[in-house]
């Protein structure tokens, strides 16, 4: 049971009344957007010019490039592991 603490007060509140009033989070495409980003970001240095990127480095960056068309976009959605 969710316990949740208003004006040093703590109240135990059934599941259905805590997501009545702390409904869950939805996230966006912006959001899932915004994170494969941040992970391209990371790996940008793999292609630099003075770098060969190894297979399983493509690979990864293509599928992070790639997340916008699983199926489950994107709410649900499988992120590849990093080499």
């Amino acid at each position: 049971m969710p316990i949740i603490s208003t004006d040093g007060v703590e109240l135990v509140l059934t599941q259905a009344e805590y997501d009545a009033i702390c409904p869950p989070h939805v996230v966006t495409e912006e959001e899932v957007r915004s994170d494969r980003d941040n992970f391209l970001s990371k790996t940008d240095v793999w292609a630099l010019s003075d770098r060969t990127m190894t297979a399983e480095q493509t690979a990864y960056r293509q599928a992070l490039r790639d997340i916008t068309g699983q199926s489950g976009f994107p709410t649900n959605i499988t992120w590849p592991t990093k080499p």
